[in-house]
């Protein structure tokens, strides 16, 4: 399944390797929150370390518009991978340049280098092949480690491969085996959770996974769109017009397949102490809204779960920050993680809940990639796998 070549496939002694890692990690008062991320990553950097390469990782952090901004500075990422690792992780404060290249230079084998948020130059989301090439510079060969943003062409995920022999990380590789398995000889009966707020995020993956899954369980306020294009009442329910035909026809060609729930929570506002209330659906009052799936949808989305023997879950199934309308999403958490199935959670809110209620090591791969995990079960290409090296 998984054609590309890793970092085992090359000889990396004595040279500097340029790892594309994903560290858009949450950082709060100059400290980083969810390592998850970072811990990710680490396997490829230890195994190259290890073999006598010279290491420059780099990233982006978060949205920064105009230029370099201190609030999306790598810096303390940097002090933050020093403590894990144990050793000091220099930083540079460009990715590209005479910092960079002064940086890069000085680095010796066996120890560690972390650049700026490569999108602190807006060339790096245009995929501009001088920025790429710049990048390139730096090292000998280019190593892939950032499933989370491969489905984006950049100069540090997609450009850089042009110009440096480029293979993956252990990270890389090991998404694309789970998710691409799941997609392409799942273990049957394949089950897939979707959640979340829209259809219209999800349209290309319902529309695959219609050929591929065995039943598709929906849930959170995509949920809506469905019922609202059935004629049920909504309420002041979170749903999307302007999709309501897709969804009626996905609906049609869904069929038996496309399960929808029974029963939801409602509250009478958007809001963590609102009034909650359970319905059927098609009995929601005005001036209420649809804020979590129901106990009966539960019990019935769980017995799917239980005899399934691959679960595929991206989306939660309700307003999970509020307590009150969380139950639902953890219910379904605890389902997936007793079912015994091969399952693969993705998606940053559905991998909060794992975490959340502690069942994190029930699951068999939790996703670092939200966006491009929607990407791969979308069935589309993603650049940034694309083009490594095939073996």
């Amino acid at each position: 399944m998984f054609n590309k070549k890793t970092i085992e496939d090359i000889d990396v002694k004595g040279k500097k390797v340029l790892v594309r890692v994903d560290y858009n990690v949450p950082i709060k008062d100059g400290k980083v929150g969810d390592d998850t991320r970072i811990r990710a990553a680490q396997p490829t950097i230890d195994y190259l370390l290890q073999h006598g390469a010279a290491v420059i990782l780099c990233s982006h952090l978060g949205r920064p518009k105009d230029g370099p901004d201190p609030k999306f500075s790598l810096k303390p990422v940097a002090d933050y991978l020093s403590q894990l690792m144990g050793k000091p992780v220099a930083f540079a404060d460009d990715c590209i340049g005479p910092t960079a290249e002064a940086a890069a230079k000085a680095l010796q084998f066996g120890q560690v280098l972390l650049l700026e948020n490569t999108r602190f130059h807006p060339e790096e989301e245009k995929n501009d092949m001088e920025m790429a090439r710049k990048l390139a510079s730096l090292a000998d060969i280019y190593v892939n480690d950032a499933f989370g943003s491969a489905h984006r062409a950049h100069a540090s995920t997609e450009g850089v491969a042009h110009f440096l022999p480029a293979v993956a990380g252990f990270l890389m590789e090991k998404e694309i085996r789970y998710l691409g398995q799941a997609i392409a000889d799942p273990k049957r009966p394949f089950v897939a959770i979707l959640g979340g707020a829209k259809v219209s995020d999800k349209i290309g993956v319902i529309r695959n996974l219609l050929s591929k899954a065995d039943t598709i369980l929906i849930g959170g306020g995509m949920a809506n769109t469905f019922f609202k294009a059935q004629g049920l009442p909504v309420g002041d329910s979170l749903a999307e017009d302007d999709v309501l035909a897709t969804a009626k026809e996905l609906l049609q060609l869904g069929g038996s397949k496309l399960r929808l729930p029974v029963d939801v929570v409602i509250g009478d506002k958007f809001d963590a102490d609102a009034e909650a209330k359970v319905m059927p659906v098609g009995a929601v009052p005005d001036g209420w809204r649809i804020l979590d799936i129901g106990p009966e949808t539960v019990a019935a989305y769980s017995q799917v779960i239980k005899g399934a023997g691959t679960v595929v879950w991206n989306g939660p199934m309700g307003v999970f920050e509020f307590p009150k309308f969380s139950k639902g999403t953890f219910d379904i958490a605890k389902a997936v993680a007793d079912s015994g199935a091969v399952s693969i959670v993705g998606g940053g809110d559905s991998v909060a809940a794992i975490q959340e209620s502690g069942l994190a090591d029930k699951i068999t791969h939790i996703s670092t990639g939200g966006g491009a995990s929607l990407e791969m079960l979308e069935g589309l290409v993603l650049p940034g796998l694309a083009a490594l090296q095939d073996k």
